[in-house]
């Protein structure tokens, strides 16, 4: 069963919130959720799996794709990460050596895709 389509405003809103102040569980999670459609859409395919518990995981990236079990490239990371990740906030390879993201697999690596959205926000 596919997942209703989060509207670009609204995920765009969410994200404001969510980097502000005093964000909300609610916004943060579906600003995770918007950032892990948008990375899907710019990237489709099967190859990697993006976790970001407890909010949402998507695959995406063009590749073999697997079938069964745990996929063999799996990126993990925490919301506050993956936020600054989409956002430019935080560089890919500057989240990796701080250990806030987990990349496992020739294909885990997502620094040519980020950010997914302009920078400033």
């Amino acid at each position: 069963m596919a997942r209703k389509r989060i509207p670009d405003g609204d995920g765009l809103e969410a994200l404001r919130r969510a980097l502000g102040d005093a964000a909300a569980r609610e916004d943060t999670a579906l600003a995770v959720r918007w950032l892990l459609q948008v990375l899907a859409e710019r990237a489709p395919g099967n190859s990697v799996e993006v976790r970001v518990p407890p909010f949402g995981a998507v695959q995406a990236v063009e590749g073999p794709r697997h079938t069964r079990g745990t996929p063999p490239n799996v990126i993990e990371t925490d919301p506050a990460t993956w936020l600054a990740l989409a956002t430019g906030r935080t560089s890919w390879p500057d989240a990796v050596a701080a250990g806030a993201v987990s990349a496992s697999g020739a294909r885990a690596d997502l620094s040519d895709l980020l950010p997914l959205t302009r920078r400033g926000l």
